[in-house]
């Protein structure tokens, strides 16, 4: 299957510098990789939450690495996107406790509810749906992710008054 090249606007600003500088500072010269995950969490949250191949590649450039190194990392865990989504990422844990409580059918009920599949951003671009290993919250299952925040203890009710708050801008996404 062929990749789909989505352009972004790249814009390292002097802030954004300056919080690579300090997260680098953490590590050794040496074990500059290690500061890798944080860098692209800052990177990302500045880039409309994603990271196209060329805002890779800086990031490789800036960190002193292989390009491939970064991509390996970004390719690996799901918190990366390299591609445009949506505004609102409903991320279901889809590990045996949330299964076992019904998360499969609720996934289906908010993919219907929204006219989308999994992996699919709504046309207005404000909703998209993801499945995700685990988030370690097996107690309060079925639960899923949005921004830093965990949704738990899922039913329809839950889902519909999420899209709600999120259509009337009631849900803030991140704890910064």
């Amino acid at each position: 299957m062929e990749k789909t090249h989505y352009p972004q606007e790249i814009n390292i600003t002097e802030t954004l510098m300056d919080r690579i500088k300090e997260l680098t500072s953490h590590y050794p010269e040496d074990k500059i990789k290690s500061a890798l995950l944080p860098v692209l969490h800052e990177v990302q949250d500045a880039h409309d939450n994603w990271l196209s191949m060329e805002l890779q590649d800086m990031v490789a450039e800036i960190l002193h690495l292989k390009p491939i190194e970064v991509y390996e990392v970004v390719s690996f865990y799901t918190m990366y996107n390299q591609r445009p989504i949506g505004k609102y990422m409903f991320e279901f844990c889809q590990t045996s406790p949330c299964c076992l409580n019904g998360v499969e059918n609720l996934m289906d009920y908010t993919c219907n509810k929204l006219g989308v599949k999994i992996g699919e951003p709504t046309a207005d671009g404000l909703f998209e749906i993801r499945g995700v290993e685990c988030l370690g919250a097996c107690g309060y299952a079925p639960m899923m992710q949005l921004g830093d925040f965990y949704q738990e203890h899922l039913n329809e009710q839950k889902i519909d008054q999420l899209i709600a708050d999120c259509k009337e801008n009631k849900i803030v996404l991140h704890d910064k």
